[in-house]
């Protein structure tokens, strides 16, 4: 009988054991994408490129040709382009550029940008003042929208003696767009065929 009893409690705290992993396990599966999201944010890795306050100015005259590319998400309907293709700015010094978006269709669609650099080893020194990639954007149909994004190159590139060589960098953009899309959002956009600049954000 106490062997009986005493593999029942055994077989209870292995099956404890195994839920509370189980749990844990889920836990980090759905901690994973913002620590992964934070860790690029943090170290660059990926060509994931860094958000600052401000841009200190230009401190050197370095100088840097950023490349400007745009990218459509498979099932998203918009049409999205650099407004330029690439700009010129020294190290430390505030650069601006927009995009152009278009929803064609005749529904109201909201999307998110994601981002990145190249090369990749230059994610950490390329940092973002404002963005419309930082909030979901929201397209009524027939909207087209000029977007603009401030950045800056992080005058730390110029002690890193891998990065000499670098003179182009290239900011790539990809719109996927957001499911779950709520009723009423056309009407509180501009109507169709307007166009409306979104602020710097």
């Amino acid at each position: 009988m106490d062997k009986q009893a005493s593999l029942a409690r055994r077989n209870k705290l292995v099956g404890t054991a195994g839920a509370l992993m189980a749990v844990a396990m889920i836990g980090a599966s759905f901690a994973a994408v913002p620590l992964y999201r934070l860790f690029c944010q943090v170290t660059g890795y990926g060509g994931t490129p860094q958000v600052a306050l401000a841009a200190p100015g230009a401190v050197d005259e370095r100088a840097f040709t950023i490349v400007f590319d745009a990218n459509i998400a498979t099932g998203l309907a918009w049409e999205f382009r650099p407004a330029q293709r690439q700009v010129t700015v020294r190290t430390g010094e505030e650069g601006l550029a927009f995009y152009v978006a278009h929803n064609p269709t005749d529904r109201a669609i909201k999307g998110q940008a994601a981002f990145n650099v190249t090369p990749l080893t230059a994610g950490k020194y390329f940092s973002k003042v404002q963005c419309f990639c930082f909030e979901e954007q929201v397209l009524a149909p027939g909207q087209t929208v000029d977007m603009g994004v401030s950045f800056f190159v992080d005058p730390a590139i110029l002690k890193d003696r891998n990065m000499v060589d670098v003179k182009m960098i290239t900011l790539s953009y990809t719109f996927y767009e957001v499911p779950g899309q709520q009723a009423g959002l056309a009407g509180a956009a501009t109507a169709a065929g307007g166009v409306t600049p979104a602020p710097v954000r």
